[in-house]
């Protein structure tokens, strides 16, 4: 299945604090905050959740269509992104503005502290959705990830009106959507993603208990960190599925991104939801032990040995349609 994924394309400016942020913070100057981390390390990385979501997808052969907004400074990505399998045809080019800009800094205990400019992500609501959809090649599948907030929001209801299914992924816009936009956004969803802290926003903003936004969605995806995946539908029991085991971030940048492009990758192919949220946390793991979220490599093979040694003999087999049969072949009973 095609997957289209709309969102963020931006450069990412990867800074690493050698302390901890908790030791820097007076409870009593919390009104008043003045710092400025000295780091060690830069790293100038492209990413933007909906590049590094179409890069996973590229990778594991999906040809994925990237829609989004950039400035003029984007040839030199375009051409990377082309090189891995992502389908550029769905990205604006402003004149006026340079590409989106991320700025994060990571301490020791992996907690951050981020800054993101939009720049030519603002104009990502003047593209024209229903029109790229048109084609031949029609997508299976939108991803409406973090975006111009009125882009995301005119995003699902093109798919609303045109019918195709859409999954919604609001993550770091819930800070700047009130209730009626997050429930417009989630309403009628094939797939919701959160992480924990997320979906405790999102049930604050929305008013929703967890049985409302489980009514209004076919399955509610939730990232746990070290900890795994939580998968939840109305009427059944919560499924978690447990992370990559020995896994220690090098970056934890973009593992999020990575676990979905995994899992949509894995359910656009048929695969149950368990060995798909498998191939999900099976990406993340690589993708954590790179610095940049589009610095891993995607390889099937290695991945199907990832989760045939992570969740025991067999595990992969599912996921064989995608992958292929991995390191793990001939181990299965």
């Amino acid at each position: 299945m095609r997957i289209a994924v709309t969102g963020s394309i931006a450069t990412d400016h990867l800074m690493v604090f050698p302390g901890r942020f908790a030791d820097q913070l007076l409870p009593d100057q919390l009104a008043h905050v003045s710092l400025s981390f000295l780091v060690d390390r830069l790293e100038v990385r492209w990413g933007g959740v909906a590049a590094n979501i179409a890069y996973g997808l590229g990778g594991l052969g999906l040809s994925p269509l990237l829609v989004g907004a950039v400035g003029t400074d984007f040839a030199e990505y375009e051409v990377w992104l082309k090189q891995h399998g992502v389908d550029t045809g769905g990205v604006r080019v402003s004149a006026e503005r340079q590409t989106a800009r991320f700025l994060c800094i990571t301490d020791q205990d992996d907690n951050q502290i981020a800054a993101f400019y939009a720049g030519a992500m603002t104009e990502a609501s003047d593209i024209d959705l229903p029109a790229l959809l048109a084609g031949a090649e029609r997508p299976g599948l939108v991803l409406v990830s973090p975006d111009d907030p009125s882009a995301m929001l005119r995003h699902t209801a093109a798919c609303r009106a045109l019918g195709i299914p859409f999954a919604a992924d609001p993550s770091q816009q819930l800070a700047r959507l009130d209730g009626s936009q997050v429930r417009d956004l989630v309403d009628g969803a094939t797939w919701l993603f959160t992480n924990e802290y997320e979906a405790a926003l999102l049930m604050e903003h929305t008013g929703w208990s967890r049985t409302d936004v489980l009514a209004a969605v076919g399955a509610w995806v939730t990232t746990l960190g070290g900890r795994g995946v939580r998968i939840e539908r109305v009427g059944q029991s919560p499924l978690t599925v447990p992370a990559v085991p020995g896994i220690e971030p090098v970056d934890p940048t973009g593992g999020g991104d990575a676990f979905r492009a995994g899992f949509l990758a894995a359910a656009g192919h048929g695969a149950p939801l368990e060995p798909a949220a498998r191939l999900g946390c099976a990406l993340a793991s690589v993708a954590l032990g790179a610095v940049g979220s589009q610095a891993h490599e995607v390889d099937p093979v290695h991945l199907a040995g990832i989760v045939e040694r992570s969740y025991g003999p067999g595990s992969a087999e599912p996921l064989a349609p995608l992958l292929g049969r991995g390191e793990g072949e001939g181990t299965s009973s």
